[in-house]
């Protein structure tokens, strides 16, 4: 009998349930003489071997439900080499966990940081599968992450629902997605919400370009103008910090937010209105979009084809909507960023969007 460990880590997303679903399903299918262990929260199932047998059952009726049945937690991966509160180390834990099992792989569904645990595991010697999961986007080797999709529908309802509102009362709104390192989420349902200003963290706003781009608005018999900021922005000034003086000015900053921090500069540099709603962690909630499912249905089958295969140390992605599998080392510590100089942003900047760089 083949036994397959699986767990969810980090944030939790869309389509978690609707991978592991695809995973399980192509291993039962195919398979038959297969048993799946389930760990709770994250890798911190893994370290303290707290874990359930999964049944064929428990993977049905799942694939239109959000979060994720295993739970999930964060296990930052700078702390994985640091003892627990015990003094024990986690790595070895895992490793000692894996191997009482009798695990012929380990499935792990996570983002950037968890991959990285994934990679150091499979570098460790361990069977290690990774799927790529994450509302941000920015996992490297893989066009598409599963939760994204999802989230850019509920970020963009959100700037759709704040039209009406801001055109009845003449007011700037800004709406604050998630997104600290890396701002697909706040690129994609920008453009799709038509918002008339976004800000991203790879793109450093000055906050009187912002301003004009308002005023020049108004001017234009514009009553409102709406702004997509990604929780990550930042100014040019504060860019231009090391990141020991950045992290000194966060903590010294009287605002809850970067959206309400341009939302005040905004006031006084225009004297107009403005009003912030952070739709916050409900962009990781409710039910996966139907790209996401027919997405985590393909990487998760890809997934259970490699079990098979007996093909450990890869990351499964999808690029140019063909899966594709990388390698986990190659993965581990990239981020894809937003480029300044992409085609999207080229186009966005046409049809006359201000990003707050010139």
């Amino acid at each position: 009998m083949m036994r397959i460990g699986m767990l969810t880590s980090g944030g939790d997303c869309q389509s978690l349930n609707a991978t592991m679903r695809g995973v399980a399903k192509t291993l039962y299918n195919s398979m038959g003489d297969v048993e799946i262990i389930g760990f709770e929260e994250g890798y911190k199932g893994l370290m303290y071997a707290d874990y359930r047998i999964m049944k064929s059952s428990d993977f049905s009726g799942i694939l239109t439900e959000g979060g994720t049945i295993l739970g999930t937690s964060r296990q930052p991966f700078k702390l994985m080499r640091q003892p627990d509160e015990q003094g024990r180390d986690k790595v070895e834990m895992m490793k000692h966990t894996y191997h009482r099992l009798r695990l012929d792989c380990l499935v792990v569904l996570g983002g950037n940081g968890s991959q990285k645990t994934a990679n150091l595991l499979s570098q460790e010697g361990l069977n290690v599968i990774g799927l790529p999961k994450t509302i941000d986007n920015d996992l490297w080797g893989t066009d598409m992450t599963f939760g994204f999709q999802s989230a850019v529908n509920i970020a963009t309802n959100a700037i759709d629902c704040i039209h009406t509102t801001a055109a009845s009362h003449g007011r700037v709104f800004i709406v604050e997605i998630m997104g600290h390192k890396v701002g697909w989420l706040t690129l994609h349902a920008g453009l799709a919400g038509g918002a008339d200003i976004i800000l991203l963290p790879e793109i450093p706003y000055d906050i009187n370009v912002v301003a004009d781009a308002i005023k020049k608005r108004a001017k234009a018999g514009k009553r409102f103008s709406i702004l997509a900021v990604a929780e990550g922005a930042i100014s040019k000034e504060n860019a231009a910090l090391s990141k020991k003086e950045q992290k000194k000015l966060q903590q010294n900053n009287p605002y809850p937010s970067i959206a309400y921090e341009v939302g005040a500069r905004i006031n006084e540099l225009t004297g107009q209105e403005v009003r912030v709603t952070v739709p916050g962690h409900m962009q990781r909630g409710g039910a996966p979009c139907p790209y996401d499912r027919v997405l985590s249905t393909r990487l998760g089958a890809a997934a259970g084809k490699m079990i098979m295969d007996g093909k450990y140390g890869y990351l499964v992605g999808i690029r140019n909507n063909e899966i594709v599998n990388v390698p986990l080392a190659d993965v581990a510590g990239k981020l894809k960023m937003v480029s300044p100089d992409c085609d999207m942003i080229k186009e966005a900047k046409l049809v006359g969007i201000s990003f707050g760089d010139e």
